[in-house]
């Protein structure tokens, strides 16, 4: 064997040098290995518990709604609160399926003799709680939002079709600078938005529905965006669509049962759920943001360099208390 040949042997195959290069991390990576400081716990005061009948198999059906803190929204979600406290929604039903658009529930006959009566109390929130007022510092220009206290927006980098986008206190908002920075939450899936009639009116709360499809943002500063889905988003979204008028069921049996919608902190302790999300102004949702504008992971080819304020959820999880 010559001398040539046997320094050819001696180097390491192309595909075990590849083999062997560290994998290049996801965004899922990246939140998997965020310390536990990077995460904040969610308020089961601010969480809805809402108990659908069983599905046909005899599953439990349950979806959990986290309410954005204010100010954004507020006037809604004290009415919600108000609302979930009265025991409203017991009762009522889900009763308007759209295809890649909204699953909505609520009484259904608002508008009919027969209503359910609200509870006293309600706000009537104006159509400029809409948007919220930000504060910009006047030296390095930073946004903030008391939400209650003073939060960071931290701004969305990536190219986004309708406005300035960023998060704030976990949340996806959008900004805008005619007359006055203001800020508004946006419509992602999973959001939940307040059901109003033509404007002027808009919505006590009562009505409420949850994007099932691609987001509507269209909808943003129209509708109040009042929180998200963050568990049973599945209950909703694979519901049957509804065929009569704007996606009304016809059929009353098709009406889905709410039998309870509770706050979180209503429930006896040991059945409350406890959640956290990635906190925005933490270093690894930058890199996290980083890498849903960036992917250059093994199935990726060629990295979009930009991402939609909804193609970046921010990351949530579930934690079981005594584990």
């Amino acid at each position: 064997m010559s001398a040539a040949l046997l320094a050819l042997t001696a180097l390491p195959p192309a595909a075990s040098a590849q083999e062997a290069a560290p994998a290049k991390p996801t965004p899922a990576d990246v939140v998997a290995a965020a310390p536990a400081t990077d995460w904040r716990a969610i308020d089961p005061a601010d969480l809805l518990v809402m108990e659908l009948a069983p599905d046909t198999a005899g599953q439990p059906r349950r979806v959990i709604i986290q309410l954005i803190p204010p100010p954004f929204s507020a006037g809604w979600t004290g009415n919600i609160r108000a609302l979930a406290r009265a025991h409203w929604w017991d009762g009522t039903s889900v009763y308007r399926v759209v295809d890649n658009w909204v699953a909505q529930w609520g009484d259904g006959e608002d508008d009919k003799p027969d209503a359910k009566p609200l509870p006293g109390g309600l706000l009537v929130v104006p159509e400029s709680d809409y948007l919220t007022p930000i504060e910009t510092g006047p030296e390095d220009g930073r946004d903030f939002v008391l939400t209650p206290e003073k939060q960071e927006v931290v701004i969305n980098r990536w190219i986004d079709s309708y406005a300035i986008t960023g998060f704030a206190a976990g949340w996806p908002i959008a900004l805008d600078d005619s007359g006055g920075r203001s800020g508004w939450p946006v419509h992602c899936y999973g959001s939940v938005g307040v059901a109003r009639d033509l404007s002027p009116d808009t919505g006590t709360g009562a009505e409420l529905y949850a994007v099932i499809g691609h987001a509507p943002r269209a909808l943003d500063r129209n509708i109040a965006v009042v929180g998200r889905v963050i568990a049973g988003i599945e209950h909703l979204s694979t519901l049957p669509r509804g065929r009569g008028e704007a996606g009304v069921y016809d059929d009353a049996a098709l009406r889905v049962p709410i039998r309870s919608v509770r706050l979180g902190d209503e429930l006896p302790p040991a059945e409350r759920p406890h959640f956290e999300y990635l906190a925005s102004d933490s270093a690894s949702f930058a890199r996290y943001l980083h890498l849903r504008a960036n992917r250059d992971d093994d199935f990726y080819r060629a990295p979009a360099k930009g991402v939609d304020i909804c193609n970046a959820p921010v990351p949530l999880r579930q934690i079981v208390k005594g584990n």
